[in-house]
């Protein structure tokens, strides 16, 4: 993470703008304040991805970051027709001095570092952006290692590795990024995140808990029970699979089989510096 800081620090002079990329589900969760300092007075565009897996209370953080007085849109980057709300917001981001540099007789391209922590989608807004595969993109952390600069039509987009502070400070947001893969889970103790989802998605949607798996409510321990008996996830000597039941859980939230659901809440996101 040291490195791909050093690398963006070291980029942003040849760039116009920065794209933050957040997750829709967890923004306040997926907001780098170390990547927002390192930013300077560069101008900066917010996008909450993956709007396809969040409710309607995504809604309200997006207009929560506006309140700020910084550009944001809520867009889902596998969609086609996001582009266009996209790449207005961008021409939005640096339409003075695409003025200026038009009254000086110059026709320039407009460059725009594409940031933000891991799995929040960088790569496929640059390919939607681009009209083709052109990063490389994968459904977990760590899949962007280095630089790479994509020419999409009227401006180029350096898509960078994901990158996360080397600490984190609120407990309760970093497990947000678990739940939605923002964190390699081979370095994850997967039982505690799957009870701590489970214990999250109870207290906030536990009518979606009730409807897949037939959880009425117990601890954490009693609802993956409660998954165990309702998928079938039994082995030899009738015990339940626990390890079965964390990971189907875990999978489940992430392809939005439990529904659309929106993790952090406006209180969670209006006290950050954006």
């Amino acid at each position: 993470m040291t490195k791909a800081m050093r690398l963006m620090e070291q980029n942003l002079t040849l760039v116009d703008g920065v794209i933050f990329v957040l997750d829709a589900r967890c923004p306040a969760a997926s907001f780098n304040p170390k990547l927002k300092k390192m930013m300077n007075n560069k101008p900066v565009l917010y996008v909450l991805n993956k709007g396809d897996l969040a409710d309607e209370r995504a809604v309200c953080l997006l207009n929560c970051i506006r309140e700020k007085g910084a550009e944001a849109v809520l867009v889902n980057a596998v969609n086609n027709g996001s582009r266009r709300n996209i790449t207005a917001a961008i021409e939005k981001l640096v339409a003075e001095k695409k003025e200026r540099a038009q009254q000086k007789g110059f026709n320039r391209v407009f460059r725009f570092m594409v940031s933000g922590v891991p799995n929040t989608g960088k790569s496929t807004l640059i390919n939607l952006l681009a009209g083709s595969k052109r990063a490389e993109t994968g459904n977990k952390a760590g899949v962007t290692r280095g630089k790479q600069w994509v020419s999409c039509g009227g401006f180029e987009l350096m898509d960078t590795p994901g990158t996360m502070p080397p600490a984190f400070e609120n407990q309760y947001l970093a497990t947000h990024l678990a739940f939605v893969g923002s964190v390699n889970d081979d370095i994850l103790a997967i039982d505690e995140i799957a009870l701590a989802l489970l214990k999250e998605l109870w207290d906030k949607y536990p009518k979606r808990l009730e409807e897949r798996y037939g959880i009425s409510g117990g601890t954490p321990v009693e609802m993956l029970d409660a998954v165990c008996k309702k998928r079938g996830f039994v082995v030899r000597g009738g015990e339940y699979d626990y390890e079965r039941a964390e990971r189907a859980v875990i999978d489940d939230f992430r392809k939005g089989k439990l529904g659309r659901i929106t993790l952090d809440t406006y209180d969670d996101l209006k006290g950050l510096n954006l």
